[in-house]
């Protein structure tokens, strides 16, 4: 499907009850050496924040413990800030999106996690001015066989995404991609929410589709920082925001799934700033 600039989408940050409220979203920022390395440096902080929830995250846990885990550890271990508190008025460090919950699922006390649930954990940071974004799944205790399929689509096609950056590509080859790759195995994009530019602010252009068509869009310049950032539904595309202003959810309850990383176009094709250790390794 072609953009069009007029389509009401959102960038991830913001919600139903907050859209009318944002500021336009920001020109595009190309960042220099330096600014990059701050970034990178956010990148590599963030990551430490997943490393240390990988064990933490299990059957018995609530939303509001991995919360208040992470936000300790920005704080108090990284000497950082969680970029997410505040932010349009959002009171939480993090979101935790669990089973049917598309993005922005609310930490709650009384939410436990129950063996053979998925939740997505998207956290920000910022430290040194500038901030980094990501979000993992995480698979809570044995998942069934179809969930497991869903959150390795998901991920495949947030590389497959993040592999067309280069100078000289457009914004339409990512959303292609990633695209062809989800529907190709049966599932949904979900239109409504897309990456967006990051740097000192959390939202800056260019606004980054999951879906579009190759050769499409803004061409790709060295120093262009954004997140890619696909929610992947098992069944149909459709979403719906809860009462909170917040929550969204799949209208059909199904599964919905979403990766994320900040990626910044070098000279030859792309550096993935809040690349993890087990993705190093791989």
């Amino acid at each position: 499907m072609r953009w069009q600039p007029h389509t009401p989408w959102r960038y991830a940050g913001a919600n139903s009850s907050t859209s009318h409220r944002l500021p336009p979203m920001s020109q595009v920022i190309i960042k220099t050496p330096a600014q990059l390395d701050l970034m990178r440096r956010a990148g590599q902080l963030l990551a430490q924040v997943f490393a240390d929830l990988d064990s933490f995250i299990r059957p018995g846990v609530t939303t509001m413990q991995i919360n208040d885990r992470a936000e300790s550890f920005i704080i108090g271990t990284l000497k950082a800030r969680p970029a997410s508190k505040g932010q349009y008025g959002f009171p939480y460090s993090l979101n935790t999106s669990v089973d049917h919950v598309v993005c922005h699922g609310m930490p709650k006390a009384d939410e436990v996690l129950k063996e053979g649930s998925i939740i997505n954990v998207d956290i920000t940071l910022e430290q040194g001015g500038y901030i980094a974004d990501s979000s993992k799944m995480y698979s809570v205790g044995p998942i069934s066989d179809e969930a497991q399929r869903l959150v390795d689509t998901t991920y495949d096609a947030l590389w497959k995404g993040i592999e067309q950056v280069r100078p000289g590509a457009t914004l339409g080859d990512i959303g292609h991609a990633i695209q062809t790759h989800a529907e190709a195995a049966g599932y949904s994009v979900v239109r409504e929410y897309c990456g967006h530019g990051i740097g000192q602010q959390m939202h800056e252009g260019p606004e980054v589709l999951h879906i579009g068509q190759r050769g499409m869009g803004l061409k790709l310049k060295p120093g262009m920082v954004f997140t890619i950032e696909p929610m992947i539904n098992q069944g149909g595309r459709g979403t719906r925001t809860l009462k909170d202003g917040w929550t969204v959810i799949t209208r059909d309850h199904s599964l919905s799934a979403q990766w994320e990383h900040t990626v910044a176009v070098t000279e030859d094709g792309f550096e993935v700033l809040t690349l993890r250790e087990e993705e190093l390794r791989s």
